[in-house]
C-alpha cells in the first residue's frame, strides 16, 4: 500500500545532513538535545505542574513555528489526509507519550521502572519496522538492541522499585512507550516528506489542545512565573519541542527506524551524566558502566 504522505505539494526538499565529517555527530546532538529536557525539566517542576509545564512547552514551540512557517511562506499540507497523518504522529509522540510517562510517576512508578518500560522503545520500534516498514534486523543488530536495554537497566538500577505504583500507574507508562513506539513507525511511513515548521506546528498543537485540557483538570494550569521558569520552559519549547524533534525527524527521513530508536538507549545514561553536572546528583559506577554497555548496544545495532 503506497503512503499518501508523499505527494509533491506536500513534498520538502530536504538537503543532506552534512557540513559535518563523522556519522556520529547528528546522532550525538540528538541525544544531547533530548536528554536536556529532563535537566530542563527538573529545574522547572517547582514552579508548575508536569502537565501544566509541558502545556507551556507545546504551546510555545507550536507558536514560534507557526511564526516560522508564516514568516518563510513554509508550505502547509495540501489534502486532509496529509493533515491527519500529521497530527496522529503530535498525538503519538508528544502527547500520548508525554502525558502517560507523567501520569504514571504521579500514580506512583519509579523513575527507574518508568525508564525500563519506555526502554523497551527500541526493541519495539524494530519489530514494527520488519511488520509495517519492510526493514531487516540481523542477528547482530538484535543483540545490540538486547544489550542497550540491559545498560538502561544498570544506569536506572539505583532507582527501581518495583512494588511502587498502581496497575493505572503501571498502564499509563504503557500508554507513553505505545505512543513514542507507534509515533515513530506512523512518522517514518507517512510523514517523511512534511515541512518541520508546518508539520512541527500542526503536531504541536495538537498536542498542546489534549495535555492543556488535562493540566486544566488536574492542576489547574497553575504558574509561579519566575525566570527559573521562563529559562526551563523555553529551553523545553526551543532545544526539545523544535531541535530535538527535528532532528530526529530529519534522521528518519534518512534512516532506518530501528537504528534511529536504538539511540533512546544512551538517553538515561546521559540524561545521569547531566544531573551530576548541572544538578549535583550523585553519578555511581554502576551507572557508568550501564553507559558503556548501553553504547556498545547502539554500536551494534546502528554500524552497518
Amino acid at each position: 500500500m503506497k503512503s499518501h504522505s508523499t505527494q509533491p505539494a506536500m513534498a520538502v526538499p530536504s538537503p543532506p545532513l552534512v557540513g559535518v565529517a563523522s556519522p556520529f555527530f547528528w546522532p550525538s546532538v540528538f541525544i544531547v538535545l533530548w536528554s536536556s529536557g529532563y535537566v530542563a525539566g527538573k529545574i522547572g517542576l517547582p514552579y508548575a505542574g508536569p502537565f501544566t509545564l509541558i502545556f507551556l512547552r507545546f504551546s510555545v514551540a507550536a507558536a514560534i513555528l507557526l511564526a516560522a512557517a508564516l514568516l518563510t511562506r513554509a508550505p502547509w499540507p495540501n489534502t486532509p489526509r496529509q493533515w491527519f497523518h500529521i497530527a496522529v504522529v503530535g498525538v503519538l509522540i508528544q502527547a500520548l507519550q508525554f502525558s502517560g510517562l507523567y501520569s504514571g510517576l504521579s500514580l506512583g512508578v519509579s523513575a527507574g521502572v518508568s525508564a525500563v518500560i519506555v526502554g523497551l522503545m527500541p526493541i519495539f520500534t524494530a519489530i514494527g519496522a520488519v511488520a509495517f516498514l519492510g526493514e531487516r534486523v540481523n542477528k547482530r543488530q538484535m543483540l545490540g538492541l538486547a544489550l542497550g536495554l540491559a545498560g538502561v537497566a544498570l544506569v536506572v538500577a539505583h532507582k527501581f522499585q518495583l512494588d511502587s505504583g498502581s496497575a493505572h500507574g503501571y498502564l499509563a507508562v504503557g500508554l507513553a512507550l505505545v505512543g513514542i513506539t507507534a509515533g515513530t513507525l506512523y512518522q517514518k511511513k507517512f510523514c517523511s516528506s512534511m515541512d518541520l515548521r508546518t508539520g512541527g506546528c500542526i503536531q504541536l498543537t495538537v498536542a498542546t489542545l489534549i495535555v492543556g485540557a488535562i493540566g486544566y483538570r488536574t492542576e489547574g494550569l497553575a504558574v509561579q512565573w519566575t525566570p527559573t521558569l521562563m529559562g526551563s520552559s523555553l529551553w523545553l519549547s526551543l532545544v526539545n519541542s523544535i531541535g530535538a524533534i527535528s532532528v530526529m525527524f530529519l534522521m528518519l527521513r534518512r534512516g532506518e527506524a530501528s537504528r534511529i530508536a536504538s539511540l533512546f538507549y544512551l538517553i538515561p545514561a546521559v540524561t545521569a551524566a547531566m544531573g551530576y553536572f548541572v544538578l549535583g546528583e550523585t553519578l555511581a559506577p554502576l551507572q557508568i558502566l550501564g553507559f558503556a554497555i548501553s553504547a556498545s548496544g547502539v554500536y551494534l545495532t546502528t554500524r552497518k
